[in-house]
């Protein structure tokens, strides 16, 4: 399933960033920008609209919906490494993952459905102004919204977390932060995931997600094959208590890349190269061609 327009367009901005060794670029065509003022006033009504009666009816909507979307859109989906979850304490957790599709949450609301968890999903806040039905589940399935700020980052934010690990929820945290369109290779990762981890004193459960390509043409989208995935879930990452906040989250955060690079070596059958090339896009069906023509 595509959402967006100007896939093209976006490929080019991702080859680009790679060229650039800016890893955590932004690349998407037509995302909302929003002010410094426009954001507090959009997180802040997001949270007083959660406690009206409004907000919980729409929650309940939103959280059906939600499984309904994930039941539909994710029938195709395998998991590998379901035994790594076997020795997981009871509670909360935090769970990353590779970011290249505005519904990549999916895959891991199967597995955390599959496991009996409940999935909370920390979000941009630009994303409770994307367009059509996406603003409504970014708004009503169980986010966290983040602002950049400081004071917003080191004390509203955590606040929120907490109270979700303490519902014994996995929080989804991209470490890569922008989404990179059906990109496949793992990319640099940031520290916040991990220092909020080490921060609750919680695991951080590892996964990478390994797309496919199938025979299907995209509706709407000749150049384009459907996908389906492949959850890998990976050894869980635990917080040293010896050491501080900091220590930790750079060193869970190399472990949980050193995984995500190990995991798609072996999905792929190929060591990472950091150099672009066409394949990296799944599903991108002139991508053969392209290579060839650039060789």
């Amino acid at each position: 399933m595509i959402i967006g327009d100007n896939r093209e367009q976006v490929i080019q901005n991702i080859e680009n960033a790679v060229k650039n060794g800016n890893w955590n670029a932004k690349v998407e065509v037509g995302d909302p920008v929003l002010s410094l003022n426009e954001s507090k006033d959009l997180v802040n009504n997001f949270w007083q609209e959660q406690k009206t009666i409004k907000g919980k009816i729409n929650d309940r909507i939103g959280h059906l919906f939600f499984n309904s979307l994930t039941h539909f859109l994710t029938s195709s989906t395998t998991f590998t490494g379901l035994e790594n979850l076997a020795n997981l304490p009871q509670g909360g957790a935090i769970i990353t993952a590779n970011h290249f599709n505005q519904i990549d949450s999916l895959p891991i609301k199967h597995l955390a459905n599959k496991t009996h968890h409940s999935l909370t999903i920390a979000i941009e806040d630009t994303n409770l102004k994307l367009p059509g039905i996406l603003c409504y589940l970014m708004n009503y399935v169980g986010t966290i919204p983040l602002i950049q700020v400081p004071s917003y980052v080191g004390t509203e934010f955590p606040r929120h977390l907490h109270d979700a690990l303490e519902q014994n929820s996995w929080v989804l945290i991209f470490p890569e932060q922008e989404m990179w369109w059906n990109y496949r290779k793992p990319r640099e990762l940031k520290r916040g995931a991990y220092y909020f981890a080490a921060k609750q004193n919680v695991p951080v459960i590892s996964t990478f997600i390994e797309i496919q390509s199938t025979a299907k043409i995209e509706k709407n989208h000749p150049n384009f094959y459907q996908t389906k995935y492949v959850v890998h879930v990976l050894p869980p990452i635990f917080p040293d208590v010896k050491l501080t906040a900091n220590e930790n989250s750079k060193l869970m955060m190399k472990r949980d890349y050193q995984q995500k690079v190990a995991a798609y070596e072996k999905a792929y059958q190929r060591k990472l190269d950091l150099a672009f090339t066409p394949w990296d896009i799944a599903g991108w069906r002139f991508n053969y061609q392209k290579e060839q023509n650039k060789n």
